[in-house]
């Protein structure tokens, strides 16, 4: 194998014209290409299916994935995982150290019950140096609900009562926001942020938290109805996809929140539900309930965890940011 990444030119197959499209269409390195689909990378490239199934074997044997690997080889692995300090001790102890990299977290509940405070108090949190709880990292902000506030932002950062950090604005700097006004847009966005996460790798703040806030506003406004519902999963599924291709790309944490529905089926015990049903459930890694409980107090609740056994985290939501009960 050539020394130093190799470029998509590189492979057999794929001149420069084509290597423009994919580019264009969000395949930027070769590790993207190997786990495309051929019918979408024919689609994206204008080229035959045949010649789009002999790009990703190409790009399957210089990229080393698809093969098999051994306990021992993942545990290795996991060793390069990281954790994103919430400076919450007990929400921290609830996820084993805090938001994990290579991982999506899914935070879903009510309105009010504290799902954008902790987005933008993580968007803060990531920018810190890994001994004070951070990933020494970027943020690339995929906002739908118009919910960030720089305001916010500058609370939280006075809040941390930490002496040696960065002025507010730097902190502004480093998140990167877009607003989503579409499902197709929210999606499009995901491929955009794959090239600027590309171009901050060797930066002093690489990327290292994704956010969408919220997920599953726009699909669920869109596709309203029962008629609906395959296209909307199908659509979501490649979505989330998309985010965890990125995330395990960069070593970043996955961050998206999630709205509820109330099932009226259920008469005992709590009716509340997240959109997204099993495509949600499924690809993401941890699953959090937020809920508002008694003297403002906020309760977040493991509920899927891969490793970690269920249990519930009391904390509050100040001016400062979060803090411990």
């Amino acid at each position: 194998m050539a020394e130093g990444p190799l470029e998509i030119e590189d492979l057999p197959g794929v001149g420069p014209s084509t290597a423009e499209k994919l580019r264009e269409a969000g395949y930027l390195s070769v590790e993207s290409i190997a786990t495309a689909a051929p019918a979408e990378l024919s689609e994206v490239s204008e080229i035959s299916e045949a010649v789009a199934k002999k790009i990703i074997k190409a790009a399957r044997e210089v990229a080393d994935v698809g093969g098999f690997k051994t306990g021992k080889d993942i545990f290795e692995a996991r060793k390069d995982i990281r954790k994103l300090s919430f400076r919450v001790p007990e929400l921290d102890t609830l996820l084993g150290g805090g938001l994990e990299t290579q991982a999506i977290t899914e935070m879903y509940g009510e309105f009010g019950s504290g799902k954008s405070q902790i987005v933008h108090q993580m968007a803060v949190n990531v920018q810190l140096p890994e001994d004070q709880g951070g990933l020494n990292g970027s943020v690339i902000y995929i906002d739908t609900e118009n919910t960030f506030r720089p305001e916010r932002i500058e609370q939280m950062v006075n809040g941390l009562g930490l002496d040696d950090i960065p002025d507010v604005q730097t902190f502004l700097d480093n998140i990167h926001i877009a607003r989503a006004h579409t499902s197709d847009h929210q999606m499009l966005l995901i491929d955009n942020s794959r090239e600027l996460a590309t171009e901050l790798k060797a930066s002093d703040k690489p990327v290292k938290l994704f956010i969408i806030d919220s997920l599953t506003a726009h699909f669920r406004a869109e596709y309203a109805g029962r008629g609906t519902l395959a296209a909307r999963q199908q659509k979501l599924n490649r979505h989330m996809h998309e985010l965890f291709k990125l995330i395990d790309e960069h070593n970043a944490v996955g961050l998206v929140t999630n709205q509820v529905m109330s099932n009226p089926a259920v008469f005992f015990g709590d009716p509340t539900k997240p959109i997204g049903g099993n495509i949600v459930g499924h690809t993401a890694t941890f699953r959090l309930y937020l809920r508002k409980s008694k003297g403002g107090k906020r309760i977040a609740r493991l509920v899927d965890s891969p490793n970690l056994p269920e249990g519930e985290a009391p904390f509050i939501v100040e001016e400062a940011g979060l803090k411990p009960c």
